[in-house]
């Protein structure tokens, strides 16, 4: 695993899986509010080995827990305005590797982030929400000039299916290209370690659909590359 570090030299924490090494395009995963877990550094070396440069930030710095009333309390407690900083810096490092083709993947509180950082940062091409949806204080959903492709539960108790549709609402107002699918799933379907709302048939379709969508947005060169 090698260093991350942005054009400034500054280095980013978290975990990178240099896939086919610097020119490939790059996916930013966004942790769960259980930090950066082995998890997920699996999904970033899934990614990784589907041709794809990987990052996920460390927002917790080193933190993660099995708990999840700790989970809990780490995700109120972090800033979520230098949680978006780590993903400027993030995309502001993978830019240059990926020649401008950077896309940003999250879970819960990571997808709340992901499309967050897509708002924020015009740079990134592709968004890909998994059961997250940022508020509107956070960021402005309208502001996103990527691509989107979330997936949802249409049992899910904390991002509920009327949240979606509003989030569909938004994005379909401000003419983003999106795409939001709805399974017959729990909250938190696709996380493997969670058996309680591990759904294997929607989380190998949206695996699936996830690859095919990142390929297609982020294979081909960026504009003005």
């Amino acid at each position: 695993m090698a260093e991350l570090r942005t054009p400034a030299g500054k280095v980013v924490p978290g975990h990178l899986e240099v896939g086919p090494g610097e020119g490939a395009p790059a996916v930013i995963v966004i942790q769960e509010w259980w930090g950066v877990t082995d998890q997920i550094r699996g999904i970033a070396r899934r990614l990784a080995a589907a041709g794809f440069q990987v990052f996920a930030p460390d927002l917790y710095r080193g933190k993660t827990t099995r708990d999840a009333v700790e989970a809990e309390r780490l995700m109120d407690a972090l800033d979520k305005r230098a949680a978006l900083r780590d993903l400027h810096e993030a995309v502001e490092a993978l830019g240059p590797r990926s020649g401008g083709r950077v896309g940003v993947l999250g879970f819960c509180m990571g997808g709340m982030l992901a499309l967050a950082t897509a708002a924020h940062e015009p740079e990134v091409k592709a968004c890909v929400p998994y059961y997250g949806i940022p508020q509107p204080e956070l960021a402005d959903v309208r502001r996103i000039r990527a691509s989107v492709l979330g997936h949802f539960g249409n049992r899910d108790g904390w991002v509920t299916p009327a949240r979606v549709d509003a989030l569909e609402k938004a994005l379909v107002s401000a003419k983003v290209k999106a795409t939001l699918h709805r399974y017959d799933a729990d909250h938190a379907f696709a996380n493997e370690q969670r058996p309680e709302v591990y759904a294997p048939e929607p989380t190998r379709l949206a695996w699936e659909r996830t690859l095919a969508f990142l390929h297609g947005e982020l294979d081909r060169p960026a504009a003005g590359a």
